[in-house]
């Protein structure tokens, strides 16, 4: 795809969920080259409020270390999550309740870039070491199929993907979260299946 996308003659546009500044900061700086980015982030799931604001925070200085990436942001709504996942909150982590988590995050994020004119919608999501990549990608492509807007397959985490994201922490002085963002979480360590 890489090759493809070189060879046009502008650079597609990308709406890319991202979870957090940190998870971010590699996956720009590996995309601005193909695409015209704008983040957007969406993380109703995080909790407390004051810790969404903090990471929308980091987000924001993350954005300022590269140029012509934009940042679109919603406002926080914790409701919408907890709605969202009624009757999950004592799965494990990695189980059907962050698979829903995902799709309420990838989907609207697909619904504003294909109302907004992007090319493409995708995530950040997959560079994390605590996430499925495979999980995300499917949920990807079936958001893809039911919005119309082609989904950016990652696996950002490759190629030292999540080393790289800790560098540019350290450089970048980042805020680093160290539980996933939801109130459940909080209570758990990670459990990978």
């Amino acid at each position: 795809m890489q090759e493809q996308i070189k060879g046009l003659k502008n650079k597609p546009k990308i709406l890319l969920h991202s979870c957090c500044g940190p998870c971010s900061s590699t996956c720009i700086e590996r995309l601005v080259e193909f695409f015209d980015v704008t983040v957007f982030y969406f993380n109703p799931n995080i909790f407390p409020k004051e810790e969404y604001l903090k990471r929308l925070d980091t987000q924001k200085q993350v954005i300022e270390h590269f140029e012509n990436v934009d940042l679109k942001f919603l406002e926080y709504d914790e409701a919408e999550f907890l709605e969202n996942v009624k009757g999950l909150e004592l799965e494990k982590e990695g189980g059907q309740r962050c698979i829903k988590c995902f799709y309420l995050r990838l989907k609207k994020t697909a619904e504003y870039a294909k109302a907004n004119g992007y090319d493409y919608f995708g995530t950040t999501l997959t560079v994390s070491s605590h996430k499925n990549e495979q999980v995300i990608n499917q949920v990807g492509e079936q958001i893809s199929s039911e919005v119309g807007i082609l989904f950016l397959y990652s696996d950002f985490k490759k190629h030292d993907g999540y080393k790289r994201s800790i560098e540019l922490s350290k450089q970048f002085n980042l805020y680093r979260q160290n539980y996933c963002g939801c109130r459940f979480s909080l209570r758990r360590d990670f459990e990978i299946r």
